[in-house]
């Protein structure tokens, strides 16, 4: 099959950076408001800190549900193909945030309040599991050989900016007065999350089908139950889809939103929290497209690997930094982090993971273990941050924590052997234990 023309590609990039970046919004926003707002008008009796904790078990809640939305959509994207299974995910992920933004509070309607509140979590859950893999198969698939590190990158980007519009929404409706803000302000960000879901569903309405599936199409090839296909012919292969992706989610959302209930915790504004993580993902919005592109020249795993690295040695600095409450130094510390160590992970992530894979049933596997991890990583982290912070009331047991999970990541990695050789358009779905790695 003749590859994807330059224009076209770059079409479809930028199609599906739009559609992940308005879909993310929704989802990021609901950890936003974890750390500043949701425990307070939803769990109104716990102290101050127990109610973030509750919060922050709401937003677990959503990491939860992402393997089934992964094995659901992975099923149904393998057999019925990439894109209606994103138009699909979008539409979800807009109405649920869309029903958040007009809840009850607890003082409204009592119990019923956190309730509801889990059951839409659920919902976003469900739609965001199904909506990664799909994201990064749209564009992986159409990418060249040679670049298919620099263009896949690009679906990642569109996370970044799902987070900083959800931040930067966040950040300037805080400005109104308390009461204000407590009363109905805090709804605005999820009832305009409708407006973005309308836009992403008409730009993703006109994207083409990729090419391997409409080739799978063609020859026939498509598994009656794509998931038990992934479990037996690449079962390594997920593993280590599972431990690479331990330190790249679980350290992101101690960086995005812990941070936020960390920051309360040792007298440091929001205002500047926020601003440094929006502009740290500026930054990796730009630095993840490198890493990705110097995966295509030096491998995935040296670049994985270097972030995992990274990670570790940031994990008592990010702290000691924010510690500072100097602007300077607070920015520094999100920048490094995000920027660098998280940015050289998530931008090689979607080749490494996709070329592990034949392509038959790669939507449900690169679902399957790139979901699973997130209930243990960014979903449970804020959570044992959290707690851990509780418990002791200093930074370092959760820096030991992201050590900890650097270092599987980097074992992880080290067990796979090099991808960027191998050609995702004529990769095999060998039966074989060991397959998802070969060269």
């Amino acid at each position: 099959m003749s590859p994807t023309a330059p224009q076209s590609i770059r079409k479809v990039a930028i199609a599906s950076l739009t559609g992940t970046a308005l879909e993310w919004y929704d989802f990021f926003l609901y950890g936003t408001a974890s750390a500043l707002v949701l425990g307070t008008l939803f769990f109104p009796h716990a102290s101050p800190l127990a109610g973030t904790l509750a919060s922050f078990g709401t937003f677990a809640v959503g990491f939860a549900a992402r393997p089934l939305g992964g094995i659901i959509f992975g099923h149904f994207g393998d057999r019925l193909g990439r894109k209606p299974m994103l138009v699909i995910t979008l539409m979800v992920m807009g109405f649920t945030t869309f029903l958040i933004g007009l809840l009850p509070t607890y003082a409204q309607i009592g119990a019923w309040a956190p309730i509801l509140l889990i059951l839409l979590r659920l919902l976003q859950g469900i739609a965001v599991g199904g909506e990664w893999g799909g994201s990064v198969l749209m564009i992986t698939e159409h990418a060249p050989a040679g670049r298919r590190g620099f263009y896949s990158a690009w679906s990642q980007v569109g996370i970044n900016l799902g987070f900083i519009t959800s931040a930067a929404v966040f950040a300037a409706v805080q400005t109104l007065p308390d009461e204000a803000f407590l009363s109905w302000g805090w709804r605005l960000p999820f009832l305009l999350g409708a407006v973005p879901a309308l836009v992403g569903l008409v730009i993703r309405l006109k994207i083409e089908e990729t090419p391997e599936f409409r080739s799978v199409q063609h020859k026939g090839d498509k598994q009656r139950l794509p998931i038990l296909h992934a479990l037996r012919t690449h079962p390594r292969a997920i593993l280590i889809t599972m431990g690479a992706r331990l330190a790249e989610n679980g350290s992101s959302y101690i960086f995005l939103v812990f941070s936020l209930a960390y920051g309360k915790h040792i007298g440091v504004g929001n205002g500047l929290l926020l601003t440094g993580i929006i502009v740290a993902n500026i930054v990796e919005a730009a630095s993840m497209v490198g890493f990705g592109a110097l995966s295509d020249r030096i491998g995935r795993r040296p670049v994985y690997m270097a972030g995992a690295a990274t990670l570790i040695v940031l994990a008592f600095p990010f702290f000691w930094l924010l510690d500072t409450g100097t602007p300077a130094l607070v920015w520094l510390a999100f920048i490094t982090a995000i920027g660098i160590g998280h940015g050289a992970m998530i931008g090689t992530q979607p080749s490494f993971f996709t070329e592990l894979f034949g392509k038959t049933s790669r939507y449900s596997a690169i679902a399957l273990g790139h979901e699973f991890a997130s209930v243990f990583a960014g979903g449970l982290s804020p959570l044992i941050a959290t707690a851990l912070l509780a418990a002791t009331g200093a930074s370092w047991p959760i820096s030991l924590y992201l050590v900890f999970l650097g270092c599987i990541t980097l074992v992880s990695v080290y067990f796979a052997r090099e991808t960027v050789r191998r050609d995702a358009v004529s990769t095999p779905d060998l039966k074989l234990p060991s397959a998802g790695v070969r060269e």
